[in-house]
C-alpha cells in the first residue's frame, strides 16, 4: 500500500519557480531570494520532481516556462501575491487585521467609546473589535490582544499603562443631595467594587453604620444610573461621571475626595513578546486622550 501523498507542495521550492517563473533568470531570481543561483536550480529541480513534470525549457541565454510550467505559474502566482498581502497585514496592522481589546463595562460604556472616534479617525485601517468583562484579564487563554483591567498595574506577565486618576466622590441626583448630606439617602453599590463606600465613609471620617447596606448593582455602570434615577446615592470614580457633574444631573453632596492613587484602570498587553503595531498605535492613542 502507497504512502499518501501530501496534496500541498513543498512550499519554500514552490516559491523558488514562481520567483524564476516570473524573472525568467536563475541569477536574477537568486539576486532578489538572497540565496545561490545553484540552491535555486536545487529548488526547481525538487518541485519538479515532487511534480512529475518539467516547468522550464533551459534555452540560450534564459529560460522558457513548459506548457505545464505556464499553467501553475498562472494559477499559483495570484496566491502568493496574497499571502505575501495579507501577512503584511497581520504585521503592520493594516485592512484585513482586528485588534481585540477587553475592559470592564463601565470603562468602555462611560470613557473608552465616547473616545474612540478620534482613534479611527487617526487610525482608519485598525479594525477594533470590543467586548467586556469585569474578570481578570488572562492573554493565554482568552482571544484578545491586549485589554483594560482594574487593579494596582503589577500583574505578572503583563505590561501597563496607567490611564485615569480613582478619584473616588458620593454622586446623588439633584433632587437628593439635601437627603445624601443628611445621612438619609440609600446607598447604591457595584458589586466590582463593593468596598469603595466603606473606604471612602472610612477616609471622609462619617460613621453611618453599615458601610455596605443598601442597593447592589453587578456593575458600577448600573449604580451610576440608579443614581441618576433618584434610587439613591452612590460612590463614583469622578472621571467616569464628568458629563453629568458638568451638565448637572449629578451632584456632589460633599466635597471630600478619596484618590486610590494606583488602585485604577490600565492598559494591560503582554511583557514576554513584541506587540503587534496596532495593539503600540492603540496604547500610543491612549496616552494621548488620557486627561481629556
Amino acid at each position: 500500500m502507497s504512502a499518501r501523498r501530501d496534496p500541498l507542495p513543498p512550499l519554500n521550492p514552490t516559491r523558488v519557480f514562481a520567483t524564476t517563473g516570473r524573472l525568467l533568470s536563475i541569477s536574477k531570481a537568486a539576486a532578489e531570494l538572497s540565496v545561490t543561483p545553484a540552491a535555486v536550480s536545487r529548488q526547481v529541480r525538487a518541485l519538479e520532481h515532487y511534480l512529475g513534470v518539467s516547468l522550464f525549457h533551459r534555452v540560450h541565454g534564459g529560460l522558457e516556462l513548459t506548457a505545464a510550467g505556464s499553467r501553475y505559474l498562472a494559477d499559483i502566482g495570484p496566491l502568493f501575491t496574497a499571502l505575501e498581502k495579507a501577512t503584511e497585514a497581520v504585521r503592520a496592522g493594516l485592512p484585513g487585521a482586528t485588534l481585540k481589546i477587553r475592559s470592564p463595562a463601565t470603562f468602555a460604556v462611560r470613557w473608552l467609546i465616547p473616545r474612540f472616534a478620534s482613534f479611527h479617525r487617526a487610525h482608519p485601517d485598525i479594525d477594533v473589535q470590543l467586548t467586556t468583562s469585569p474578570a481578570p484579564i488572562d492573554l493565554d487563554r482568552e482571544d484578545i490582544d491586549a485589554g483594560i483591567q482594574l487593579g494596582d498595574g503589577d500583574w505578572p506577565q503583563l505590561s501597563s499603562q496607567r490611564l485615569i486618576p480613582n478619584e473616588l466622590v458620593p454622586v446623588v441626583a439633584p433632587r437628593l443631595r439635601a437627603a445624601a448630606k443628611a445621612g438619609d439617602a440609600t446607598l447604591l453599590h457595584s458589586l466590582a467594587r463593593l468596598d469603595d463606600w466603606a473606604l471612602w465613609l472610612e477616609a471622609a471620617g462619617l460613621n453611618t453604620g453599615n458601610a455596605y447596606s443598601g442597593m447592589k448593582y453587578e456593575t458600577s455602570l448600573l449604580a451610576y444610573q440608579a443614581a441618576l434615577e433618584g434610587h439613591g446615592v452612590a460612590v463614583a470614580q469622578k472621571a467616569l461621571v464628568e458629563k453629568e457633574l458638568a451638565d448637572g444631573s449629578l451632584v456632589t453632596p460633599f466635597d471630600f475626595v478619596l484618590d486610590r492613587g494606583r488602585f485604577t484602570y490600565y492598559f494591560v498587553w503582554r511583557a514576554d513578546r513584541p506587540q503587534s503595531p496596532a495593539v503600540v498605535a492603540f496604547r500610543s492613542w491612549l496616552a494621548s486622550v488620557v486627561g481629556r
